[in-house]
């Protein structure tokens, strides 16, 4: 184990603790907001407590802080060990996490407060947005001036992920937040009407394709292997699948704009980019799944290579979904109903959530210098309730979204609507208790991961593992 002058792990343990801590406050959010929608008295009539506000703390804490820290813990990580070089820029390292922890408490006060500029992923005013830009550059100068001082000559695949990440945000946010402000608390968009609303998706989908694909992309070409003990499948297919996934997803963003003021030409570019993105979409997770060549059976006894592994079947799965639902003809039945809900969270729960959590239980114990996670039956019970809570989750708001659409389209033989928007609603009463249970369990399987990983910490062993150890 290389001692703390090697490399520079404090940051990297920092981060990885907050993703838990982080995990549990944005996923207790989203759970309350699911309650709201079955028992809607649960805002208690206090505006701070509305689904309208707390809904945007939910999306940026689980995408910003709990992503966030664990793409920080992991990239610095990985291109420490995969440079053996320690991260560059000496107290910058700190800097970033004391910086990003101050933007996401930050976020925390005001947008509870109703101060929001009500951009989808892009909520924060711009005192927030100027320190974002701030912390992200702090952020870029560490990572790629580690990889400038590396000791070795081969930047490895995850490394281009990660940097693709990096810089795509920044532009992003630089770009979409061009705002004017009016005061300390209030800025509104330089662009106007229909060109407003593209940027917003140039930046909002793009959100997804580089914070919440390529980002964690970098995490799976290291960890998998790792993990699985065996090389990457195909090093050249990662290579194709980073250059193609980059160049085709910036354009994807006009499918969220379907049927609207964007102009037709746009949103059919939209859809055509997305349908091409498929294809980079499968390579990668074919690649890593045909990384457990002659070593599936090591499934049966490691729960991180489980979670790691299934969430690649959710990245491939929601990778099938989103093209699909970009086809207008499709689109014009998904558009604003909760099959885009499922879809979401098949990516967010499925994908980024268990890649980061397969991901951070491989680096607590190598981080704290651990033998091995306190409790590996822990892992394992925390893997199924989390998968059994997706399921129920997604398959809930698929069902109701279908039918969503299926209600509002209906009309009789008179042109008249078939169902009122209160008969659709009663529709959905069922399946938003299921989605409720489903992200429940989902909350809970991260508390018993709190609990493994503190015990680690600590440096307790529990009766199984001294058991698997002996």
């Amino acid at each position: 184990m290389e001692t703390e002058n090697t490399y520079n792990y404090k940051v990297v343990r920092q981060f990885a603790v907050m993703t838990v801590v982080w995990g549990i406050v944005g996923m207790a959010v989203g759970v309350l907001i699911a309650a709201q929608m079955v028992w809607p008295e649960l805002n208690f009539d206090t505006p701070w407590l509305t689904f309208s506000r707390l809904r945007p703390l939910h999306t940026n804490a689980v995408i910003f802080a709990f992503g966030g820290s664990a793409l920080f813990a992991t990239s610095y990580y990985v291109v420490q060990r995969t440079c053996q070089a320690r991260l560059f820029g000496g107290p910058l390292a700190a800097f970033t996490f004391w910086g990003w922890t101050l933007i996401i408490l930050l976020a925390a006060i005001t947008l509870p407060l109703g101060i929001t500029t009500s951009k989808e992923y892009a909520e924060l005013e711009w005192p927030i947005d100027i320190l974002i830009a701030i912390v992200w550059v702090a952020y870029a100068i560490v990572f790629f001036g580690t990889i400038a001082v590396r000791k070795v000559k081969h930047i490895y695949v995850a490394n281009w992920f990660y940097g693709a990440f990096i810089l795509t945000i920044a532009v992003l946010h630089i770009v979409n937040s061009a705002e004017l402000p009016v005061s300390l608390t209030k800025s509104y968009s330089v662009y106007p009407g229909a060109i407003d609303a593209m940027v917003q998706w140039w930046y909002g989908h793009n959100a997804v394709g580089f914070f919440l694909t390529a980002g964690f992309l970098g995490m799976m070409y290291y960890f998998i292997p790792k993990q699985a003990e065996r090389p990457i499948y195909s090093y050249r297919l990662s290579v194709v699948h980073f250059w193609a996934l980059i160049s085709t997803y910036m354009w994807a963003g006009p499918h969220h704009l379907h049927y609207t003021a964007l102009p037709d030409w746009a949103q059919s570019l939209g859809m055509v980019f997305s349908l091409i993105l498929l294809a980079p979409s499968w390579g990668g997770m074919i690649n890593g799944m045909m990384t457990l060549s002659g070593a599936w059976h090591k499934l049966r006894t490691d729960p991180i290579l489980k979670f790691l592994i299934v969430s690649l079947s959710f990245y491939g799965m929601s990778t099938f979904e989103g093209p699909m639902m970009s086809i207008k003809t499709v689109n014009s039945l998904s558009h604003y109903t909760d099959w885009t809900i499922g879809h979401v969270h098949s990516g967010a729960l499925g994908w980024v959530g268990l890649v980061s959590i397969g991901s951070v239980y491989f680096l607590i114990p190598k981080l704290f210098n651990r033998e091995q996670m306190y409790s590996i039956r822990l892992i394992d019970a925390h893997f199924w309730i989390a998968t059994i809570g997706i399921v129920l989750y997604i398959a809930s708001m698929w069902i109701a979204g279908v039918m969503q659409g299926l209600m509002w389209r209906a009309v009789n033989d008179d042109g008249t609507l078939t169902y009122s928007f209160v008969e659709s609603l009663k529709a959905m009463y069922p399946y938003y208790t299921v989605r409720f249970i489903g992200g429940l369990l989902y909350l809970v399987g991260m508390f018993l991961m709190a609990y493994n990983v503190y015990k680690t910490i600590s440096g307790a062993k529990s009766a199984a593992t001294v058991a698997q150890t002996a």
